[in-house]
């Protein structure tokens, strides 16, 4: 029997929308302020999954310059109707505080791979949406109702209006279906027919630990909805920490032979609950009972082993972990902060076989800083480059950088020092503490440099080395439970990152070269 292992999209890939168009599947996650914006990863069997593209790369489609930490690309849904691709998602321009500044925006494509379309702006009543499509031929947006006024429920319900496919509009009133359970923080709603009813698929509790799938039922897409009575149909068992954790936010998808299963969300925390890798992706199979309620396979707690449906497993290719630079394209998991892939900042064709950063703003910016990056997605990892660098001062600064946000990171880096020359030095931001980790810098010979660092679940250890000499270890080691979304005073929504950048605070951008990119899984 063939199984599905869950997390099948481990690291930061959260808010699963799972969609089947003939044999393929697909799975849209969010990408908040990592650009290019929605990744969609395809299968054909819901076992072996690859990264296939992104949908918003362009800056008409998704501009995130200057958007917070955990702003930018919440919940997409991906939807298909008569031949036509359509994403729906949000850019979150605010979110502390009573208000939250949520726009909601459609875009098209006939092809998954793109073109897709520029965007149709819906509205910015809340976060989440989702396009239902109905087996009349009609559209309806759904999406979470934002209430910031005191004393009034913050998640105040979910909103539904009929999209009009040949206006390429919203058109009629605006009615609250669901305004939820007792479980409260009611969102990320999915509606699907089956048999004549009418389902909705919400999560629930919160997006930590409590975290819950909530399904309820009508007979008239207008509602009203009644809850299944067993509810919550899918949370996690917080007594078992070993076990997936913060099960929640799902979607739906029924196999070519009628089975059906659920995507959702997961976290697996590492030490006294801090996930490092951010909230990933789990599936779960499920039945429908003879009362039309829906049910997880050995539920209402997610498995990690899971039964697959019978489906052949072609091949897929997997892109390569180390990246030498020697195309003309980045390969496709690398991602940048809040700005598209540019000749003025990135280059891959002004040296060849050598990636060119351009010295960028500090790593605390929400616009223009000169940083690639990639999702860490194991536990135990080693992460190397080589970078060429001749910094003239202090203010300009290259190297590896273990990043979550612009609060938390630690960067070990070249920098140039008045005395010492060119050195080493590593920076750690802590809960947005500033710190420098090496009493003293560490003088580096002119030349090629090599650095690494190797992940131990919470800890991390970096290293440097000129070319062909053995590796030194640079600092202590640094504890990374930090690098989570659970370590913040105020709930933040994405995952660990490991990759290159470059700064230039004097505004002379000047550039380093790297060499490659090694990423290596450790048993």
């Amino acid at each position: 029997m063939a199984l599905i292992t869950n997390p099948v999209l481990p690291g930061y890939h959260p808010d699963p929308s799972i969609l089947r168009v003939g044999d393929d599947y697909y799975i849209a996650v969010s990408t908040f302020e990592w650009f290019p914006g929605v990744q969609i990863h395809h299968s054909r069997d819901l076992v072996h999954w690859r990264l296939l593209t992104y949908p918003l790369t362009r800056t008409s489609q998704l501009d995130m310059v200057g958007n917070i930490d955990s702003g930018g690309v919440w919940a997409p849904c991906l939807s298909h109707a008569d031949g036509l691709f359509y994403l729906v998602y949000t850019d979150v321009k605010s979110r502390k505080g009573a208000f939250k500044d949520t726009h909601n925006y459609l875009v098209t494509a006939e092809n998954i791979e793109g073109p897709w379309s520029d965007p149709i702006y819906l509205n910015s009543s809340g976060f989440d949406p989702s396009l239902f499509h109905d087996d009349d031929g009609s559209s309806w947006l759904l999406n979470m109702i934002w209430d910031f006024r005191k004393g009034q429920n913050s998640f105040a319900g979910i909103a539904l209006q009929r999209y009009d496919r040949a206006t390429h509009s919203l058109t009629g009133p605006i009615r609250n279906i669901f305004k939820g359970t007792r479980l409260g923080v009611t969102e990320a709603p999915h509606l699907y027919k089956r048999n004549g009813n009418y389902y909705l698929v919400t999560a629930e509790g919160g997006t930590g630990y409590t975290h819950a799938v909530t399904v309820a039922r009508s007979s008239s897409l207008l509602g009203p909805y009644e809850v299944d009575p067993d509810n919550p149909v899918l949370t996690s068992d917080q007594s078992q920490r070993d076990q997936l954790q913060k099960a929640g936010h799902a979607s739906l998808v029924e196999t070519q032979a009628g089975e059906w299963y659920m995507a959702h969300l997961c976290g697996r925390p590492v030490v006294e609950d801090k996930c490092i890798l951010g909230r990933e992706t789990a599936i779960q199979k499920c039945h429908w009972t003879q009362e039309g309620w829906l049910r997880v396979v050995n539920g209402p707690h997610p498995s990690i082993n899971v039964e697959a449906p019978k489906l052949p497993a072609p091949p897929i290719p997997m892109e390569d972990n180390r990246d030498e630079f020697s195309g003309p394209e980045l390969k496709r998991y690398w991602n940048s902060l809040r700005r598209p892939f540019r000749e003025d900042w990135l280059s891959l064709s002004e040296r060849t076989g050598f990636l060119r950063l351009k010295g960028g703003e500090s790593m605390q910016s929400t616009h223009h800083q000169s940083l690639l990056a990639r999702r860490l997605t194991d536990f135990h990892v080693e992460v190397e480059t080589q970078l060429e660098y001749s910094p003239e001062n202090f203010q300009q600064m290259a190297g590896l950088i273990i990043y979550y946000d612009t609060t938390d990171y630690a960067y070990l880096h070249v920098t140039h020092h008045e005395t010492d020359g060119r050195c080493l030095g590593i920076i750690e931001s802590r809960h947005g503490i500033y710190d420098e980790l090496l009493l003293n810098k560490i003088p580096l010979p002119e030349g090629p440099t090599r650095l690494m660092a190797t992940i131990h679940k919470e800890r991390m250890q970096f290293y440097a080395a000129p070319v062909d000499e053995a590796w030194r270890a640079i600092g202590d080691v640094i504890d990374i439970r930090n690098l989570s979304d659970d370590a913040a005073d105020y709930i933040r929504f994405t995952g660990t990152f490991v990759g290159l950048c470059t700064q230039d605070l004097g505004g002379r951008c000047q550039a380093a070269d790297f060499a490659y990119f090694d990423y290596r899984p450790l048993s």
